[in-house]
């Protein structure tokens, strides 16, 4: 039984996609391994894209830190000023004077993505909005998201206000990592306050069995976007799509994507790895990988010597050796944060597909190989040309 979809056909998926709904070259989507950092389906991940409010995840993953740090409490109380009270839709309706707690405020965050409360936020974390999004830019450096910039907390149109789908996607992974006892906060299918009930932007939450957050967003600029997490049949897949011509589209298309890649996956589970004679040329394959967001505490330097990877087989379509690659990671210490490389060698009829975990030093190869053949998985320890995957800059 041959695949009926790919996972890869980024470009053929964006094609047909454009074509049905006449969305604008801003469309960008990416949809990666939680664990791994995989990349699963990739259109346009680096391109430059307005956040609007995704921007919103960022102003939380700031909230979150504070409050995880104990320099706020979820019921102290936020005062609103003249220019938050002025800030205009989507908005909670605060007026100035007034005084908001932290808890109502990531609840106005994630479900009415409330642009009032988000310049509350900023002007009591930050003291003005301007500095907090310095704040928040300086902290999505950290986190490797190296093509974004805030110029704000809600997300308001600003033309220099800017990020990617990689870097949303990060973001995803470091909420999830960083702060799990946030995590319910994004499963809120509506938030009342006041005797007034908001129900969450993320109908994915009611649409697509499994997921369980993050966040919409819309500006005329950007069209409509979105990113969320799902658990599902095993998997823990993020996802962010970008550029949608309407809500209902977005999410449509969204949906599509999550359902092509675990239909694939589980498809290429039932796929052995074929192992034929391969020409002594080879050719790197177009391949996008994330590694996991970094943590914000410092890290050592990086190994001068990784250049080794460890190979897990060969394979005759690009997708199960991309899977078997991944697989791997999850079962290796050592191997999570590996570079995903699948290297593509001439053959009698087509190519061969090496899937390979690179980036390591020779040492720590051969330690996840042994552990590997303890699991029962062929592998080989190889040396490579410093190996990266597209997209890892």
């Amino acid at each position: 039984m041959g695949l009926k979809a790919t996972i890869f056909g980024a470009a053929l998926t964006a094609m047909v996609f454009l074509s049905q709904t006449a969305m604008a070259a801003r469309y960008a989507a990416l949809i990666v391994d939680e664990r791994t950092g995989a990349v699963l389906h990739a259109a346009n991940p680096d391109s430059r894209v307005y956040p609007a409010s995704l921007t919103k995840m960022m102003t939380l993953y700031l909230v979150f830190e504070s409050l995880k740090a104990n320099r706020v409490r979820l019921n102290q109380a936020l005062p609103v000023s003249r220019r938050a009270a002025k800030r205009p839709q989507s908005k909670l309706g605060l007026r100035f004077g007034q005084k908001i707690t932290v808890r109502d405020a990531i609840g106005a965050l994630v479900t009415k993505s409330a642009n009032d409360v988000a310049t509350v936020v900023a002007e009591a974390f930050g003291g003005t909005e301007e500095r907090f999004a310095e704040m928040m830019t300086a902290r999505a450096h950290l986190l490797g998201m190296s093509r974004t910039v805030f110029r704000n907390a809600s997300g308001l149109p600003d033309k220099k206000q800017v990020t990617t789908a990689r870097d949303m996607t990060r973001l995803v992974m470091a909420m999830r990592r960083d702060f799990p006892q946030f995590a319910h906060y994004f499963t809120m299918e509506s938030f009342t306050y006041r005797g007034t009930k908001y129900n969450n932007h993320n109908r994915l939450l009611k649409r697509f069995k499994g997921t369980n957050g993050m966040k919409t967003g819309y500006v005329r600029a950007s069209g409509f976007n979105i990113a969320v997490s799902v658990e599902r049949d095993g998997e823990r897949l993020i996802g962010t799509v970008f550029g949608g011509k309407t809500a209902g589209k977005r999410d449509t298309h969204m949906i599509t994507l999550l359902r092509r890649v675990l239909k694939t996956i589980a498809e290429n589970k039932r796929y052995p790895p074929a192992l034929p004679t391969v020409a002594s040329r080879s050719r790197s394959v177009t391949l996008a990988g994330i590694a996991p967001a970094p943590r914000v505490e410092p890290e050592g330097e990086s190994d001068e010597t990784d250049r080794w990877a460890v190979q897990v087989g060969a394979f005759e379509r690009f997708a199960p050796a991309h899977l078997a690659a991944t697989r791997a990671a999850r079962l290796a210490p050592g191997l999570n944060r590996a570079k995903v490389v699948v290297k593509s060698t001439p053959a009698n009829r087509g190519h061969v597909y090496r899937a390979r975990l690179a980036g390591l030093s020779e040492s720590r190869a051969e330690t996840a190989c042994r552990t590997l053949k303890m699991k029962k998985i062929n592998c080989l320890v190889v040396k490579t040309d410093n190996e990266t995957a597209e997209g890892d800059r």
